[in-house]
């Protein structure tokens, strides 16, 4: 498949393309500036702005779906993942793009009492903003006619830890479970290659050795 991948710059991003190379596809690499990304070699990297929806269909013209990991802290995130949302929506839709996979967060997930965590007692209140930016995008692709999967780890990623290969999907959020970002990948080129979730949210947790 041809895949374009916007926030390819990013950890999430950057184990979306290696996973989505591994697997045999072709991948558009979108990032702000690919100056400043030369190591993503193994993928064609572009300049491409994720707000933008003309620029969104003019680079993922020809690719049969789309996954996004892009993320600006330098823009209020209401803003970003709004704006993003609409762009994406639009922007693929006119390039003919049907499939789309966001990398989400977990606080926008049932917790353990089945409201969203982030409005469970205890959340910290520094986080959220980015909570609220990522549901009101995530009401933006609900309003628009694409088939996309929003895909969030259950709780937090384990930045130092290794690929495992495994990966499961979460019943809710949980603030203790750790996913690497490439057992995460895993997940997100799964709803690539063999969709199974079909305008739906998504927990994706690690599975150990031991774990059915």
């Amino acid at each position: 498949m041809n895949i374009v991948v916007f926030g390819a710059g990013g950890r999430a991003g950057r184990q979306a393309v290696a996973e989505a190379r591994r697997r045999g596809h072709q991948v558009t690499a979108v990032v702000r500036d690919p100056a400043r990304h030369g190591d993503l070699t193994d993928a064609r990297t572009v300049a491409g702005d994720v707000t933008d929806a003309h620029g969104v269909a003019h680079v993922a013209a020809g690719h049969d779906a789309a996954l996004s990991a892009a993320v600006d802290l330098s823009v209020p995130p209401y803003d970003f993942f709004t704006t993003s949302a609409r762009a994406l929506a639009t922007g693929l839709a006119q390039a003919g793009v049907r499939r789309l996979v966001v990398v989400g967060i977990a606080s926008v997930l049932p917790g353990a009492s089945g409201v969203p965590l982030m409005d469970e007692p205890g959340f910290p209140s520094e986080y959220r903003p980015l909570s609220l930016g990522h549901a009101a995008g995530l009401d933006e692709l609900r309003a628009r006619d694409l088939d996309w999967a929003y895909v969030a780890p259950a709780g937090d990623f384990d930045h130092d830890g290794t690929r495992s290969g495994r990966y499961r999907i979460a019943d809710h959020a949980d603030p203790t479970s750790r996913i690497t970002h490439a057992d995460f990948a895993l997940a997100l080129l799964d709803e690539i290659d063999t969709p199974r979730h079909h305008r739906a949210v998504v927990g994706v947790r690690e599975q150990s050795p031991t774990t059915p």
